[in-house]
């Protein structure tokens, strides 16, 4: 009888099922390790910042280590791209922005679907750009700037962080609704310098890079891109209170491989929203010129495909092509 009972016992924990390595149990005990977070641009940036602020606040909220790992190149493609290939577990998360979207389109061989091949954690924030002109230049309202680029055509000469960056691509359809003309000068690094000297006219930098400038009186603001004003610009306009329908946004927030476990996806969007939406987030993200979104999984991947489908069409209106 004993015996009898032994080998029942044994087969059925044969019959137990196993986890392969790396395979997560569920949400239940997520995270067991460090959970790591790729940013595919350079320490320092937008998508960086944002991503170490919300990494600090998860890791204490997790009760584990947010590794944010910085792996850059090819406007964030190669980041994506190494997380795409991830295991779908968890533990690999990435940093995605407007770029992403704008990269669907502008790269005609990429090899992965950022919608197809991610699955949609939570947004993080949503905020816009700013017209900013050296002070040396005559203009400080955007109808002086309009009326000046179509005086001086090709004189003007507009700086950006890249072809087909989210900035560079709000320059675009700013020029294409006023119908004016300029220089597009993008920069492989940095172009704050040069805009502080004069070398170039304009640029469209985000509020958080521009806002010392601004401050200081060596940058003069014209307007920011978004659909309203900034808490931190308060008096500066809108570009859209003079160019009816434009608006350029960029947004930040969290994918994961396809085919991670929606009980993961479910728990890290109700931590990270938690975060979000907390009063110290919404101060932090603030002082970058920055709007807190907190979104089901569901409605930040239609954030992600509008953005594809909205700036696709200014890169084939504009003819945009890669660096």
């Amino acid at each position: 009888m004993k015996r009898r009972t032994f080998l029942r016992l044994a087969a059925g924990s044969l019959a137990v099922p196993t986890l392969a390595p790396g395979a997560s149990a569920g949400a239940t005990d997520y995270p067991t390790r460090p959970v790591h977070i790729i940013v595919g641009f350079a320490a320092g940036g937008g998508t960086d910042i944002v991503a170490r602020l919300i990494g600090q606040a998860l890791s204490e909220r997790l009760g584990q280590p947010i590794v944010i790992e910085n792996r850059t190149g090819a406007a964030s493609n190669i980041g994506a791209e190494f997380v795409v290939r991830a295991p779908p577990d968890g533990y690999t998360l990435f940093s995605a922005a407007a770029t992403n979207a704008v990269n669907t389109t502008l790269y005609s061989n990429l090899p992965f679907d950022f919608i197809r091949d991610t699955a949609p954690v939570a947004a993080l924030a949503t905020g816009g750009f700013v017209l900013v002109v050296n002070p040396s230049l005559p203009v400080k309202t955007i109808p002086e700037f309009i009326a000046y680029a179509k005086a001086n055509p090709g004189k003007l000469n507009v700086a950006s962080a890249g072809i087909g960056t989210a900035p560079q691509l709000a320059a675009e359809l700013f020029e294409m609704m006023a119908g004016i003309g300029w220089n597009q000068v993008p920069y492989r690094s940095g172009y704050m310098s040069d805009l502080l000297g004069g070398q170039v006219q304009a640029a469209f930098p985000s509020v958080a890079l521009a806002i010392e400038h601004i401050k200081g009186g060596k940058l003069r603001a014209l307007a920011v891109t978004g659909a309203t004003r900034v808490d931190t610009l308060p008096n500066v306009s809108t570009i859209a209170e003079f160019v009816p329908g434009y608006e350029a946004s960029s947004w930040y927030g969290v994918v994961a491989p396809k085919n991670t476990s929606a009980d993961i996806i479910e728990k890290l969007n109700k931590e990270i929203n938690a975060i979000v939406g907390g009063p110290d987030m919404r101060a932090r993200f603030a002082g970058l010129g920055l709007e807190p979104i907190s979104l089901p999984p569901a409605g930040f991947g239609k954030i992600i495909a509008d953005s594809t489908e909205k700036w696709a069409k200014v890169i084939r209106a504009a003819n945009v092509k890669p660096q």
